[in-house]
């Protein structure tokens, strides 16, 4: 490697979700390459992240297991003051120094699907049995249920607009 680059191995296992102490991720077993390379007096930090997290389940509450794989960049530059600002940190030059802890968690968290659920049939039957008692409706339950929903709308209806609602339309209006 030239000496304006330089690389670094990192892995990240349950003790290191554990300290950083974020409510997303608690598990996970990943392995991180860092590259870190001097650009026009910035460096290019760039991430390989590969492994796997566990998170609840969003249905049932149970552990899973996500597949990771995900490529980041962080620019870095030195300043006065500490920024995180746009796409670049600024790290002040009295310390010298990143702590790329908490940016490998984002990259990992962020890569993660938005809805963590098992694949059909795979969550905890028991959990699956006592939320679907819960969420059944009777027949008789779901006629009340729209009854009181159109009643509702009609009583929205009826009811008399706030005046001051009218002037401030007024005020929409003029523009």
């Amino acid at each position: 490697m030239s000496a304006d680059m330089c690389h670094y191995e990192y892995v990240l296992d349950n003790d290191f979700f554990i300290s950083i102490d974020a409510p997303e991720v608690q598990k996970g077993k990943l392995h991180v390459d860092l590259t870190v390379k001097k650009s026009m007096g910035a460096f290019v930090l760039t991430f390989h992240t590969e492994g796997v997290v566990t998170v609840p389940c969003d249905r049932c509450l149970d552990d899973m297991e996500i597949p990771v794989t995900t490529d980041d960049e962080l620019k870095v530059k030195m300043g006065a003051a500490f920024s995180d600002e746009d796409d670049i940190v600024v790290v002040p030059e009295e310390d010298g120094y990143i702590n790329v802890a908490w940016f490998m968690y984002e990259f990992i968290a962020l890569s993660l699907p938005m809805k963590h659920v098992h694949a059909p049939g795979k969550c905890n039957k028991a959990m699956m049995g006592a939320l679907s008692k819960h969420l059944r409706t009777s027949a008789d339950d779901e006629d009340y249920m729209d009854e009181m929903g159109e009643n509702d709308a009609d009583t929205d209806v009826e009811q008399e607009i706030d005046p001051r609602w009218n002037d401030l339309k007024k005020i929409l209006d003029n523009n």
